[in-house]
Order: structure tokens, then C-alpha cells, then sequence
């Protein structure tokens, strides 16, 4: 078998064997293929697609290359949840608490943002003293006594995955459906969940702009996951707007507390309801609107809320920070300043540039345009208006926290280039497509 002939091949439209993408794996990731003759193949694939049996095989195959986490000494069924990620995503910190205190474990590896998306752990890292680089014999035992951990990855994970990605990356190979499918599933079944949520998001702030895209994408990672075995779910959520009003790290920590106290914004409940009733449904606990009727109930009663103190307590975060926004008033520490802007005119919001607005965020500090910046966890953006809300002049579309009055003098022109306005109203956005 030689790299050369599986390039001649897929420049023609074959499919590949298993056996031929178990070479290409392997060989890649030992450095016996080229990074030019990989180059070259992913260009191929590219161009000419791949198969659901190819891209399972080639998700399989990444999957082997790396550990693979044992979740079998938790209880019942294992049901895990992955984002395509958006502005003001903070769904796992309500969904997770939610699913747990209803008694289906939530043995949860999520990721730090970049870019205009924001990341679970950077969220989680705003409560003072919260862990989230937890090794594997504690990640579980924490969540067989508490039903929760939501953690860094950790281990060696579908290493060929992230040698792969980082060719496609200088290649202009990256938004291509089958190997942006198998590099998410193949992480997701290396973290040895039974079934799978799969949350993809569409619209200007998403990865995937359209729905057509979005939904080739569910579809391709839902065969993926039946192909290997697991029971696999995707929503189609709207990500042209942000996600709730807080765009910003310990600002949205806040906003899960809000929603978990059954006081937060109605999209963010929404979606939070939707997702949780599916992967309640996943793990066998009724239908799906018995499991929606369930997750409504662990907000109204507490317990979802409970749930979450008891998970930050766990991590080691200090409660106290919690409990008094909970109780009182936030402890949380408060951007130095806290800059308005006010709307230039009467009307009605009619667009939102959500991709913008999140690195309006970064901008500010909430945000990395690099792995190895640092972020300021008081600094993001609280939205007072959305699409389809009407404004009037002066009365503020947001507020932006920062460090920094300059900064965010700077930020308030490129926020309302961010937006289109008209004096004929707009329907709101559509939560959840398919």
C-alpha cells in the first residue's frame, strides 16, 4: 500500500477500505506519510467527499490512535453533549446540573475558547479556585458521588485527530463536512459515553453559516455515532443572535446561576430545556416530553440549582462567590468600568453580526486570539436589546465590561457596526430547526 496510489485513488472518486484508512492513519500520525502527500490526500477528500462507512472508519481509526476513557464503573446510561460551539454558548453549566440532578451521570470533557467562541472551561475558571485539570480516578470518583464533573480534556486524546487538523489548518481543508465530522466524533467516542447530543449550531456566529450546511453536518456526525456503535441525537440551534444576554466569562456564569434560579433569558431556558429533554430521553428516562416536563421541574424545584453548587463544591470553587448571588447579591468581582451604548436611532434591530459581537468580546479581553493569551475573567458584554427588539435613541443596546475606558471607546463603534436597524419590525429568530 502506498500513499501515492491512495491519493491517485481518491482524485477519482473510490472509496477507500478500512484497511486502506487504517494505513492512512496510522502512517500519517508515525510520520512514514509526508506531510505533502497528506496534504495532498485531504485535498482530495476535500474535493470528493467520503462515504458514512469512510468517514466512521476514519473516525475509528483517530479514535485508536489515543486513550480512550472507561466510564463503565459509572451508573446506568452515559449520555454526553457536544456544542459546535457559538457567542454566549453556555448551555453545558445549565444543561449538565439539570441532567445530573434527574440521575443520569455527567462525566463531561469540554474545551477553552478561541476566537469569537467561548469556552466552558474558561467559564468554569471565573469561580475562584475551581479546578478543571482533574485526573481521570478523581473526575470519576467525583462524579459517582456527585452525578457531575465537567473538566479540561484530559489525556491523550485521538492524537492522529490533532496532527491531522493541524495540516487541514494551513491547507484550506478545514470546513470540509466528513473530516470536520470524524474530528469531533472521534473525540466524543474516546471520552466513552453510550450515546451522544450532538448541539449544531447555524447561523453568522456558528461555524456552519447555513442550514444546509448545518444539517449535512448533523447528519454526517448522527451516522458517524450510529456507525460506531453509539445512539446519537442532534438539534439544529440558532446561533444568528447571541446566545442569552452575557457574552463574557464570569458575566455568564452569572447568567447559568439566572436561568438555574428559573429567572433566566427565555432562548437561553429554551434551548437549555430542549437539550436537556433529549439527553434525558437518550438515557431512557421517557419520552421526549415526559423528560421536557422533568428538566422544567429540577429548575422550578431547586434541584437542578443544587446540583450545580454541589459540582462547583466538588471542583473546589468557592462557594461563597455563589451562594451570594444566590442569596444576595454577586461577591463576583466587577469590571472597573462599565461603558453603555446607546442606541443612534429609533427603530428596530433587524440583524446582528454574532460573530462580530464575539470578538467585540475578545476585544475586550473575554476572549483569545491566541492559545497562550490571558483573559481578564470581569471583561465581556452584557446585550439589553436583540433582533427583532425595538430601540430608541439613547436607551443602551449594551454594556460593555473592561479593564480599560480606552478599550472600550474603541469597542462601542465596532459593537454598532455589528447591527442593522429599520423602522419596520422583524420577526425573532428560530430557536431550534430540526
Amino acid at each position: 500500500m502506498r500513499a501515492y496510489e491512495l491519493i491517485q485513488k481518491k482524485k477519482q472518486g473510490n472509496e477507500f477500505t478500512t484497511d486502506e484508512i487504517n494505513y492512512i492513519v496510522n502512517d500519517f500520525t508515525s510520520g512514514q506519510i509526508s506531510d505533502a502527500q497528506m496534504s495532498a490526500l485531504l485535498m482530495a477528500i476535500y474535493f470528493k467527499g467520503m462515504t458514512p462507512g469512510e468517514t466512521t472508519a476514519l473516525t475509528m481509526a483517530m479514535v485508536r490512535s489515543g486513550d480512550q476513557m472507561d466510564l463503565s464503573s459509572l451508573p446506568g446510561i452515559k449520555v454526553d453533549k457536544h456544542s459546535t460551539g457559538g457567542v454566549g454558548d453556555k448551555t453545558t453549566l445549565v444543561v449538565g446540573p439539570i441532567v445530573a440532578a434527574l440521575g443520569v451521570p455527567v462525566a463531561k470533557m469540554s474545551g477553552r475558547g478561541l476566537g469569537h467562541t467561548g469556552g466552558t472551561v474558561d467559564k468554569l475558571e471565573s469561580i475562584p479556585g475551581l479546578r478543571t485539570e482533574i485526573p481521570t480516578n478523581e473526575f470519576l470518583k467525583i462524579v459517582t458521588r456527585h452525578g457531575i464533573c465537567v473538566t479540561g480534556q484530559s489525556g491523550n486524546f485521538a492524537p492522529a485527530d490533532k496532527k491531522i487538523y493541524a495540516l487541514r489548518d494551513i491547507t484550506a481543508t478545514v470546513d470540509s463536512i466528513p473530516l470536520i465530522a470524524a474530528s469531533i466524533m472521534s473525540k466524543k467516542i474516546a471520552a466513552g459515553a453510550d450515546r451522544i447530543l450532538l448541539d449544531v449550531k447555524t447561523g453568522n456566529g456558528a461555524f456552519m453559516k447555513t442550514l444546509a450546511d448545518s444539517q449535512a453536518l448533523a447528519n454526517a456526525m448522527v451516522e458517524i455515532g450510529e456507525g460506531c456503535g453509539r445512539k446519537t441525537v442532534a438539534l439544529i440551534t440558532d446561533m444568528s443572535v447571541p446566545l442569552g444576554y452575557a457574552v463574557g466569562n464570569y458575566l455568564e456564569i452569572l447568567e447559568v446561576i439566572d436561568v438555574l434560579k428559573d429567572q433566566g433569558p427565555k432562548d437561553l431556558t429554551h434551548i437549555c430545556i430542549e437539550i436537556s429533554a433529549h439527553m434525558l430521553y437518550l438515557a431512557e428516562k421517557g419520552s421526549i416530553k415526559t423528560c421536557r416536563d422533568l428538566a422544567k421541574q429540577a429548575i422550578s424545584n431547586g434541584t437542578a440549582l443544587a446540583k450545580f453548587t454541589e459540582m462547583v463544591t466538588a471542583q473546589s470553587g468557592d462557594i461563597s462567590y455563589l451562594l451570594d448571588e444566590i442569596e444576595q447579591g454577586s461577591q463576583f468581582p466587577i469590571a472597573k468600568f462599565q461603558t453603555p451604548i446607546p442606541s443612534p436611532v429609533d427603530g428596530y434591530i433587524t440583524w446582528m453580526d454574532t460573530e462580530g459581537i464575539g470578538n467585540c468580546a475578545v476585544n475586550l479581553g473575554a476572549g483569545r486570539e491566541k492559545l497562550d493569551d490571558i483573559l481578564d475573567f470581569t471583561a465581556g458584554i452584557i446585550i439589553k436589546r436583540k433582533t427583532g427588539d425595538a430601540v430608541k435613541i439613547g436607551e443602551p443596546l449594551a454594556v460593555l465590561h473592561s479593564a480599560d475606558y480606552k478599550l472600550a471607546s474603541a469597542v462601542k463603534q465596532k459593537y454598532l457596526d455589528c447591527l442593522n436597524f429599520s423602522d419596520t419590525p422583524v420577526e425573532k429568530p428560530t430557536l431550534i430547526y430540526g
